[in-house]
């Protein structure tokens, strides 16, 4: 059995050299947003998602890194503020490495630029009386507004290693594992206050750090202030909007859709699918099963791949730019007092801005609120009207080239509903709303390297896990074709489907197949407004509808994992109707008011 060296400690003074049977365990701690998920990536070769905001890692994160001549276990905690007192689900887990035998040392990941913050967590971290490093990362950027730190000082007053990183670079990630093996608990006397630790923070700050007045961030940090003020923040917002629209709505779900579907597959994939499979396995079943109507060929695949990864790939990348460049986080700014109606603040953008991505991810991001009535209540408003990427890229395909009134009747009427079922929540569910704290990022041009990887990664995730579902429900379309039961699943949906909400009978099929997986059902719509089959009004009401819609299997398995079965079913429960109700609504007031779009 191989024996690694790890540190047993006592008192503040440097551990001691012992032997065990496992690897070192080395939790990496901090506040949101100062790069451990990087640091974990550098120490151990692994990615993880990288992103300029809060609530990314709402998990720990497990990797082996080898140091020196030991084998470490790396843990990714998620960003923490505080690791007392009354403490969020992602403080909890962070809290629960700690104070269990998880962790064997710990490196306090900080931010160079903001040390005042970052020493008053350390001052919590040093209670659990445990070996640690302090990293202080982003030196490049605390460099470029004219701030520096004396390390060797602050080592000196906390009694541990203390190292200057620039995590996305590689920079100082020698000297930090080369820190492990002098690893030693902090000495940080203080009170046991917040008072006390902030009097500590402020002057052990005013002590190693130095301002000077030349600095090379004038203009993001002029940029940065433009998007907190109203006046110039909301006509950035629709700067914002107007760009993810031209470039996800026409670029990927008009132009490439359009390459790919009539191009790749229209002109070359389908037609030999079909020459090969009629002159080798010329037999009927076969021949509907690969490339018929619902064949896995020229539905599964034309679908999963023609359709829908265009405008998710699009949409990922214009994501990714608005993920690194800080800018998200500044949405909250504009949101809090609306998400306050709601029982919410205005942390809970991040999740609804994720749930634009993939509403399965988003949903475990709610860990990031504070109590459990928030919590409840984003999980289900981005169950009701959150588009995934592909939902949402189909709306900009479909009602971009329909009309800007079109467009517009749909986002109000979502979003309007979303207003009053949050409100509603907010009056029926039992709780507390958390205070509003949140560390803004700063302004930065986002690294081309991590935006591609990030990109390929998400996209390569929507390969692995969204293709094997597209082919599984065109074959539960085959098989339900077969037995004849499409037909029967429109009539009994027609009263509702054809008759309340005036759409075409083959949109109940569509809708069902949505549960399966969101984005075969918004492939679904795409194709049948791409083939003509649906009015400027039917296309609002439609969109509406699949938008408000139950979420997909994946999504209802998350929020069952979440918050339970009964509120599972609950959740679905509330938002069925809902979506119905609001379709038949929008479609008798459309007509009456005799709307063409």
């Amino acid at each position: 059995m191989s024996c690694h060296v790890v540190r047993e400690h006592a008192g503040a003074g440097p551990a001691v050299l012992t032997l065990r049977s496992r690897p070192l365990r080395v939790a990496l701690v901090g506040q949101p947003n100062v790069g451990k998920s990087v640091v974990f990536g550098r120490l151990t070769g692994r990615y993880v998602t990288v992103s300029n905001y809060p609530g990314t890692t709402v998990a720990i994160t497990r990797g082996r890194a080898l140091v020196g001549a030991q084998v470490c276990d790396i843990i990714d905690t998620p960003g923490v503020n505080a690791l007392e007192g009354d403490v969020s689900e992602d403080e909890r887990i962070t809290r629960d490495v700690l104070t269990s035998d998880g962790a064997d040392l710990i490196v306090q990941v900080a931010d160079a630029r903001n040390l005042r913050r970052a020493l008053m967590l350390t001052a919590q971290i040093a209670a659990f009386g445990k070996p640690m490093v302090l990293a202080l990362n982003m030196v490049d950027e605390a460099w470029a507004r004219g701030i520096s730190i004396d390390a060797a000082d602050l080592s000196a007053v906390l009694g541990i290693p203390v190292v200057e990183t620039v995590a996305i670079d590689g920079q100082g990630f020698s000297d930090l594992r080369e820190a492990l093996a002098r690893a030693a608990v902090a000495g940080a006397p203080v009170g046991r206050t917040s008072i006390d630790r902030a009097a500590w923070a402020n002057d052990l700050t005013g002590r190693v750090r130095r301002q000077s007045t030349l600095s090379l961030s004038r203009i993001p940090d002029l940029i940065a202030r433009a998007t907190r003020q109203p006046l110039t923040g909301l006509p950035i917002l629709a700067v914002v909007l107007y760009a993810l629209y031209l470039f996800v709505g026409v670029f990927g779900a008009q132009t490439l859709v359009r390459l790919l579907e009539d191009g790749v597959f229209g002109r070359g994939i389908n037609p030999a699918s079909i020459w090969l499979v009629d002159r080798f396995m010329p037999v009927p079943f076969v021949h509907d099963f690969l490339v018929g109507q619902y064949g896995l060929i020229t539905m599964g695949l034309t679908y999963a791949i023609a359709i829908v990864l265009p405008v998710v790939t699009t949409f990922f990348l214009m994501f990714g730019f608005l993920e690194d460049s800080g800018y998200i986080p500044r949405l909250a700014i504009f949101c809090d007092r609306i998400f306050r109606v709601m029982g919410l603040n205005g942390k809970a953008v991040l999740p609804m801005v994720l749930g634009l991505g993939c509403d399965t991810m988003a949903t475990m991001t709610t860990r990031i609120l504070g109590t459990p009535k928030e919590r409840l209540i984003a999980i289900l408003l981005l169950a009701l009207g959150i588009p995934c990427s592909a939902q949402l890229a189909t709306i900009l395909g479909i009602l971009g080239g329909v009309s800007l009134a079109a467009l517009m009747t749909l986002f109000v009427v979502v979003l309007g509903q979303m207003f009053l079922v949050g409100w509603l929540a907010a009056r029926v569910l039992k709780g507390d709303r958390s205070e509003f704290i949140m560390e803004l990022p700063p302004i930065r041009w986002p690294r081309l390297g991590n935006l591609l990887t990030k990109t390929r990664l998400r996209v390569w995730w929507y390969l692995g896990e969204a293709v094997p579902l597209f082919l599984a429900g065109t074959v539960l379309l085959f098989v339900l074709d077969r037995l004849g039961a499409l037909i029967w699943i429109s009539r009994v949906a027609e009263p509702v489907v054809t008759g309340l909400l005036g759409l075409p009978a083959a949109t109940a099929q569509i809708l069902v197949m949505g549960f399966l997986r969101r984005d075969y059902g918004a492939a679904g719509l795409f194709q049948l407004a791409h083939s003509g089959q649906l009015t400027g009004v039917q296309a609002v009401v439609a969109l509406t509808v699949m938008t408000l819609f139950v979420p997909c299997v994946a999504n209802f398995l998350i929020m069952v994992r979440e918050r339970g079965l009964r509120v599972g079913l609950a959740i679905v429960g509330v938002i069925t109707p809902v979506a119905l109700l609001t379709g038949a609504g929008l479609n008798y007031v459309l007509h009456a008011l005799d709307v063409h779009f």
